[in-house]
């Protein structure tokens, strides 16, 4: 491309896809000199005011001299992006640096003049603000810091794009023109700016899936059977509302229905707009069906078609060639090998899936990477024997199959404000991106539950999957995904269980838990599973086999109304005899309790009590149901799920008791629940990042720019790492070299005893259990001593590289870690030194930037922290002095993106006061773009 010796080499990671307003694509490219034609073909398309407001003036055609100059550039001083369609431009910006004087310049001026002009039919589709986030970064990586732009008064959309975008700006009038002025830091407003944007975009372009106006299936077979004909038969019973089409090439000349539905030959001959294209066609023919899609102006694609990256090195090249295609005319994909896509809201009704059955309506929204899995999820949603029982229904289903576009976090967008979706269930066997996920989920976990349960957890993630590399194990992605309030869970059946527990029941206030029932033993073995989670239970009230129906109702309000509980749950088993409890009569009494006091979560355990079960969903049910009158109360086995449906509708916001086969799957439930409910409480004052006077961030940059003048990246020497930790308020105790016996009597003069001998060696250091550590030497004499046993022991002294160093107050010894992960971000950890972290992986995490009172909890989350507290009568730890000192070290990794690695080992925690012992850090330069850079979507 660029070839003159004045222009830099093209900047291919400038390349980007976003996600527009209206939740179509596009493309932004820099502009190189190969794009003359398509520059005068822009510009013959814009309207002739929009061009007077780009150039003040009439101006009804580019000359060769402006066409030359507007794709000529060198990439530093002089930059073009454009925004592409179908490889044609919509819009461009550009930016020309210069001087004081607004003149022409160069490095090091740091102020450049920025321009737009987006096509007429293209606006109002946040393609400016897009290209403004994108400039902004460019100029930013290439040392400006401050746009300039003239406007027109006349011209408030591009006023409103720059004004909206939340940079620091002033507006100044003068000549009839508005200049603003406006600083490239990215502030709190513009990266919230660009969240809201991001979610927006997003959020419509899932929603253009869920809710098309109409559909194409292609590839539905002329004879019955296979996956397309599947599908259309599918969407067509399910009472798609809107307009549904068929679609095979191999069509007969003049067959215009299948299955009574309208057919044709192509995508092209449908006369009318195709929202959504499901295809069905082998992989090899797929790149014909997106061209006839992009052409026709199809806003987006299923593609449950096999044979991609799943297949291996042939099919991922042709995953990518997909993605690529489709993006090429602003369409996104749900797949490949996807499973599909259900709808059951009464204005879509859309089963644009290989599930036979349409879930009944329900507030839970479901996504699964697994078609298989996705089936299994479906299924116990559904059915009402066995496991957890009762009708709990599905507001929208995403089954991403290789998730090469949509994936859980788009979806997240769309559920996060969804009015109909009230919990969220995922099934992920990979996050692509796990930073940007764990900011969504505690977005969406602050409003409504997200249950996740990841597979592939001890291997690599699916063939399919493209996923960012991560040096971070399963356990710590796990930690911080509940510390942004995700409820882990481990299997599809704890999936369930808490999605049917937070979807029928209110989040309860506390652990307390009150438990009452008709068997002792039964009632016993709840308890032990609720101190098993953690909870409070109150001993069990045993109602005895005897107890009718309005026992437990009583027992139950009681229960309920006592202010020192926070949960109930109930237990049941068969009773036998005459006068005994019926199960229709049992759930109308528990019903009507619960129904009194609305406030606290109520749970059934069951065993073998079919009947119970479907009681208490039958008379609760969120929609009315066709069928036929309820089965008999004694059945001898329930029937299938689809021949037993109820008839009674709920009342208006009835809570539906969620029912459970054995105490500890409702009790796990439960203290899930409890667990989520504390964190949204905590999310509600989520504390704050502390201001220290004594930080110097400028002192501490000059520092770091100097040290990685030296080179790509590198570990600090002793003195360095010293200096730099010592700008952030972070004291480390010095341990001065002894290469010789008087070497180290030297040191400890120095330092004054008494003092430690330490062998730093890589196989010893931090490893006293080795005998690699002499402590509390008090004068010359012991630590010549230690040291002629040390190099006796140990081997020669250049071996061993032993330091001297000033003895330090005795406490608990910790380690503090921070570390830059390519996938999750910026970590912060900490546990106890030695084999609580190191053996038992004793360690807890939170990502950075760190609150106070994230700290606080950091210091209190690990199993051993109560040897910080005065555990067996020994003296509590300075934890205040703890928690600001990770304090420190999350500000100096946050404020520092080249600090990509810190460890301070062995930290001293005494009763009053801290000491640093050992510490290292690691400087590399920075990325030119990471996640707080410009909206993009994973590249292909």
């Amino acid at each position: 491309m660029q070839t003159s010796p004045d222009r830099h080499e093209y900047p291919a990671h400038w390349e980007a896809d976003v996600v527009l307003r209206d939740g179509g694509t596009a493309r932004i490219r820099p502009i190189t000199v190969d794009d003359a034609d398509r520059l005068v073909s822009f510009y013959e398309q814009v309207s002739d005011e929009s061009k007077y407001y780009r150039f003040f003036a009439p101006y009804p055609r580019l000359s060769a001299k402006d066409v030359h100059r507007f794709t000529h550039h060198d990439f530093v001083d002089r930059v073009g992006l454009a925004a592409t369609v179908g490889g044609e431009f919509i819009a461009t910006v550009r930016y020309d640096r210069i001087g004081a004087d607004g003149t022409p310049a160069s490095a090091p001026a740091d102020e450049a003049e920025v321009a737009f002009l987006v096509q007429d039919a293209h606006q109002g589709r946040g393609v400016a603000s897009a290209l403004l986030e994108h400039i902004g970064a460019v100029a930013r990586e290439r040392g400006i810091r401050r746009f300039a732009a003239e406007v027109l008064p006349a011209n408030n959309k591009m006023i409103k794009v720059f004004t909206d975008a939340g940079y620091t700006q002033k507006r100044s009038f003068e000549d009839g023109v508005v200049r603003l002025e406006f600083d490239l830091e990215p502030t709190d407003r513009s990266l919230a700016v660009q969240y809201a944007r991001e979610h927006r975009a997003e959020a419509r372009s899932v929603q253009r899936l869920l809710a098309p106006g109409s559909v194409a299936v292609i590839g539905a077979g002329r004879t019955p059977g296979g996956v397309g004909r599947s599908v259309l038969g599918n969407i067509r019973d399910a009472g798609y509302s809107g307009r549904l089409y068929a679609v095979n090439k191999a069509l007969p000349e003049g067959q215009k229905e299948l299955d009574g539905v309208p057919a044709h030959r192509s995508v092209r001959d449908i006369d009318g707009p195709v929202d959504l294209a499901v295809v069905a066609v082998p992989a090899e023919h797929v790149t014909e069906v997106v061209t006839e899609c992009g052409e026709h102006g199809v806003q987006g694609l299923v593609v449950v078609s096999a044979g991609y990256a799943e297949s291996g090195p042939e099919g991922r090249e042709r995953q990518r060639a997909l993605v690529r295609h489709a993006r090429t005319y602003g369409m996104r994909i749900i797949g490949p090998n996807a499973f599909g896509i259900i709808n059951t809201s009464p204005r879509v009704r859309l089963n644009a899936s290989l599930a036979p059955e349409v879930p009944r309506p329900g507030r839970i929204g479901l996504f699964a990477q697994s078609g298989a899995i996705g089936i299994a999820l479906l299924s116990r949603l559904h059915r009402r024997g066995g496991g957890v029982t009762g009708v709990t229904g599905v507001s929208t289903f995403v089954s991403s199959g290789n998730r090469a576009d949509v994936s859980g976090n788009d979806v997240l967008q769309y559920w996060y404000e969804d009015p109909d979706t009230d919990v969220v269930l995922m099934y992920l066997e990979s996050i692509g991106n796990p930073r940007k996920f764990t900011r969504l989920a505690r977005r969406t976990a602050a409003a409504k539950p997200l249950v996740v349960v990841q597979g592939a957890r001890h291997g690599a993630a699916p063939q399919g999957h493209a996923v960012r590399a991560t040096r971070l194990p399963h356990a710590t992605v796990s930690a911080l995904l509940r510390q942004a309030g995700v409820i882990r869970v481990d299997t599809i059946t704890e999936l369930v269980d808490a999605g049917l527990l937070l979807a029928r029941q209110p989040l309860p206030a506390g652990p307390r838990v009150a438990i009452l029932g008709n068997s002792e033993s039964l009632g016993l073995l709840t308890y032990d599973a609720c101190l098993a989670e953690g909870l409070r239970p109150h001993p069990p009230q045993d109602l005895t086999t005897a107890a009718s129906a309005a026992d437990f109702h009583a027992a139950l309000s009681r229960a309920l109304a006592d202010d020192r509980c926070d949960a109930v749950v109930v237990t049941a088993i068969p009773a036998v005899g005459e006068g005994s409890v019926g199960d229709a009569a049992l759930a109308e009494a528990l019903r009507s309790a619960s129904a009194a006091a609305p406030g606290k979560p109520v749970l059934v355990v069951h065993v073998e009590l079919g009947g119970l079960a479907e009681a208490l969903s039958a008379a609760a049910s969120t929609a009315p149901q066709a069928g036929s009158d309820n089965p008999p109360q004694n059945a001898p086995s329930p029937a299938p799920a689809a021949e037993r449906l109820p008839t009674t509708e709920a009342p208006e916001g009835a809570h539906l008791i969620p029912a459970y086969p054995a105490a500890e799957r409702a009790v796990r439930a439960l203290g899930q629940a409890v667990a989520y409910a504390q964190w949204r409480r905590d999310a509600a004052e989520p504390g704050k990042v502390p201001e220290y006077e004594d930080i110097n961030e400028r002192g501490a940059a000059a520092l770091i720019d100097g040290l990685l003048a030296r080179g790509q990246g590198l570990t600090l020497g002793t003195d360095e790492t010293c200096d730099l930790l010592g700008h952030y308020g972070v004291q480390v105790h010095r341990a001065l070299p002894a290469p010789t016996p008087d070497a180290a009597a030297e040191a400890a003069r120095d330092l004054g005893y008494p003092v430690a001998l330490k062998a730093t060696a890589p196989h010893l250091r931090h490893r006293a259990d080795l005998g690699g550590v002499r402590l509390d030497l008090t004068d010359e004499e012991q630590l010549r001593r230690s040291y002629a046993e040390l190099t006796e022991l140990f081997g020669a002294p250049e071996e061993l590289r032993p330091v001297v160093q000033r003895m330090a107050p005795r406490g608990v010894d910790v380690v503090v870690r921070a570390v830059i992960d390519p996938a999750a971000g910026a970590v912060l950890s900490f546990g106890l030194a030695g084999a609580a972290s190191q053996l038992l992986g004793d360690t807890a995490h939170r990502l950075i930037p760190v609150t106070d009172r994230e700290a606080t909890s950091l210091v209190r989350s690990i199993r051993t922290a109560p040897l910080l507290f005065g555990w067996r009568g020994s003296a509590p730890a300075d934890t205040c002095a703890l928690e600001e000192l990770l304090l420190r070290v999350s500000r100096l990794v946050d404020d520092h993106p080249e600090v990509v690695a810190v460890t301070l080992e062995p930290v001293v925690v005494a009763s009053h006061g801290l000491s640093v012992l050992g510490a290292s850090v690691r400087l590399a330069h920075p990325p030119a773009r990471d996640d707080l850079g410009p909206r993009t979507l994973p590249a292909y």
